[in-house]
């Protein structure tokens, strides 16, 4: 049923509306088409959980760098989950470079395990086929971009690491790619498997935002009340195909 399937999160935003779309509602169905789809000219990825498998143990990486004591200090006031990269920055310069030794060595664990995410690469496949761009932003380093791109065959442009500063949840590299592809926010989806840093960075940019969360996690009521809540939610990506279909028009420029 699709309601379960897309579980779209319609909010009134500052832009034109879409319908609220269930699969067993003629009525429903009718109200979605019958409303001016919104033109999509750009999907931008995250890659760490949504383009791949998620493979990295980031509780265990946060309590490597963080220790235990200050890990679970910094969760209980962050149901959203860990800004890492945030709290090294604030540290001098000897802690921060242990820092990221300990993340790049988990990093490195990941890549040796690397999956594709199912409905990665049809979705892509998709989105090629209506000449639709697609670029990537990660928190995750350049090599690990490069050796993804290598793997899959898959080519995202611009496709920004975490050594593009600064990095999500901030806005600027979401921006960064709409410039560099001459449209507008409100043109672009983001897709990612982060609350706190895909959805945010989508939002405060501007862009429509896709969260994709696998086991339900962000059904929990503690997410309820964050600021920044997705414009849809899916379980997979090989909901987004249709989803895109439903509210977005695919048609080329």
């Amino acid at each position: 049923m699709l309601t379960s399937l897309f579980r779209p999160l319609i909010f009134l935003r500052h832009r034109p509306l879409m319908a609220h779309f269930t699969s067993n509602s003629t009525e429903n169905l009718a109200t979605s088409n019958s409303i001016a789809k919104i033109k999509l000219r750009g999907v931008v990825f995250d890659m760490d959980g949504t383009l791949t498998v998620p493979v990295i143990d980031f509780p265990a990486m946060y309590k490597a760098v963080l220790g235990e004591e200050q890990y679970l200090t910094i969760k209980s006031q962050n149901p959203s989950g860990i800004d890492i990269l945030h709290h090294i920055e604030s540290w001098n310069p000897n802690e921060q470079q242990k820092a990221y030794q300990i993340i790049a060595d988990f990093e490195r664990q990941g890549l040796d395990r690397l999956q594709i995410m199912p409905g990665a690469t049809e979705l892509c496949g998709f989105l090629d086929s209506k000449k639709i761009r697609k670029g990537l932003i990660t928190r995750n380093v350049k090599d690990s971009v490069d050796i993804f791109h290598l793997r899959f065959g898959m080519t995202f442009s611009p496709a920004l690491s975490r050594e593009f500063r600064p990095c999500k949840p901030d806005p600027a590299p979401l921006l960064h790619i709409c410039s560099t592809w001459d449209v507008q926010p409100d043109e672009v989806i983001m897709i990612g498997d982060s609350l706190k840093d895909d959805v945010v960075c989508g939002k405060r940019a501007g862009a429509y935002t896709c969260l994709l969360d696998e086991n339900g996690r962000y059904d929990s009521p503690e997410f309820a009340s964050v600021e920044h809540q997705p414009d849809f939610k899916v379980s997979s990506l090989t909901e987004v195909h249709s989803l895109l279909e439903t509210h977005f028009d695919l048609s080329p420029c």
